[in-house]
């Protein structure tokens, strides 16, 4: 069996599954944040059940809307503070304590090999970087899992995706996932378990395997996933996190397909307006005119991220007439940038830096977009208005296509700039 089969086996307490049984699973962790919540918490209500299966396997988290930018955003964290208190959930992460979602399950070891978690987000496959299936659902079937503990799926088919090649200078697991998605398409691996592997993604960090996990979806994808290796064990251990080993797929364990690239030329990528699957080398739009660069998001806002934003602007300055943006994934992202000055670097850039937050990415604040403009954006997602106005265009790259455009104004390939 492969890895997604033997974790499904697990939670199912079967011996066997196979793609498309229906299946029964226990649930080892259950997420919802603050704009998913208040329909949760309703939905769970209704449900009739005084508690929560298990409060201590329960995580809420506020990153949408940090801090409120409405009343009704306020009224929302308020409702979704009592049901903390009432239910006793330990693991609660308020304004100022946590982060993005997403980075904070993965950083804080909520998110562990071989467990099944489900999150009331679409983005919760991120967690497959550390060898989890993890996948997102609606509010009516988080709370089933609040009340019961268990949800049921169908089974996916599994794709292999199989990545080798030395990355070069300037390219990052962004634009390795970029160019993926741009060649399997937007409905490239609809309800199927994508897996990554290959030397590409063997020598990857955490962080650059859940900016891959991250993006599965983004083909239509149930889950992505990364077997656990010695980086995976090496990352919790770093956090003195304990752990068990997980699953890896069998030798002759077999996919449904198997995708092959070879990265080792790949230059930086860029997801044209306004579809993720419109992906084009920077060397084919390179010029463009833009008014804001923006780096954050469950996808790029890790320290990775920001020492290599960094590297690049240090010394300089961004364009007059461009707004550029740093959001740190996660309080902890932020205090670690902090302690090693790269704050500072980009403050003495001109760079904006806010606090942990989905805020622009989903076109809520902090870098909201109006009609007209354009936004360079280390994000996830390029719909049309996906960042604020309807008529304004978002081209998605890595941070440092991302602000190496910040310093001259245009799409530019961040190799000219370092060098």
């Amino acid at each position: 069996m492969n890895i997604v089969e033997k974790i499904l086996c697990r939670a199912s307490g079967r011996s066997v599954v196979e793609p498309g049984d229906i299946i029964s699973a226990r649930v080892d962790r259950v997420m919802f944040h603050d704009l998913t919540g208040p329909l949760t918490v309703k939905a769970f209500k209704e449900i009739g059940v005084p508690r929560v299966w298990d409060p201590d396997r329960v995580v809420v988290i506020f990153d949408h809307l940090v801090p409120p930018n409405t009343e009704r955003a306020a009224l929302n964290q308020k409702i979704i503070r009592e049901f903390v208190r009432e239910q006793k959930i330990k693991w609660f992460y308020d304004i100022g304590r946590g982060g993005i979602c997403h980075q904070v399950m993965v950083e804080k070891g909520h998110a562990k090999p071989g467990e099944l978690i489900v999150g009331a987000d679409s983005h919760t496959c991120t967690y497959g970087a550390v060898g989890a299936f993890s996948t997102g659902m609606g509010a009516t079937d988080v709370a089933a899992i609040l009340a019961t503990g268990e949800t049921w799926l169908r089974v996916p088919e599994t794709v292999c995706v199989k990545i080798d090649g030395e990355l070069g200078d300037m390219i990052t697991p962004k634009d390795v996932i970029l160019h993926v998605i741009g060649r399997l398409g937007v409905s490239g691996a609809v309800y199927k378990a994508v897996v990554f592997k290959g030397s590409t993604v063997e020598k990857m960090s955490i962080s650059g395997r859940m900016t891959m996990c991250n993006m599965a979806v983004e083909m239509g994808a149930k889950t992505g996933i990364v077997e656990p290796d010695e980086v995976t064990e090496q990352f919790f251990k770093s956090k003195g996190i304990p752990y068990s080993p997980g699953f890896v797929s069998d030798p002759d364990a077999t996919f449904d397909e198997t995708y092959t690239f070879d990265v080792s030329k790949l230059e930086p990528q860029v997801a044209c307006p306004s579809s993720v699957d419109n992906v084009k080398p920077v060397s084919e739009v390179e010029g463009v005119k833009i008014d804001q660069a923006y780096i954050g998001s469950c996808t790029n806002g890790r320290l990775e991220d920001l020492r290599l934003a960094a590297r690049i602007v240090k010394g300089r300055k961004v364009k007059p007439d461009v707004r550029a943006i740093v959001v740190p994934a996660s309080q902890e992202v932020y205090r670690d940038a902090l302690r090693e000055g790269l704050i500072d670097i980009f403050l003495q850039a001109g760079v904006l830096v806010c606090n942990p937050t989905c805020g622009a990415c989903i076109g809520a604040h902090m870098g909201v977009i109006s009609e007209e403009e354009t936004c360079i954006a280390s994000i996830n997602r390029n719909f049309i208005g996906r960042m604020g106005s309807p008529k304004a265009k978002v081209y998605l790259a890595s941070p440092a296509t991302v602000i190496a455009s910040a310093l001259t104004g245009v799409i530019t390939d961040p190799r000219r700039v370092v060098s």
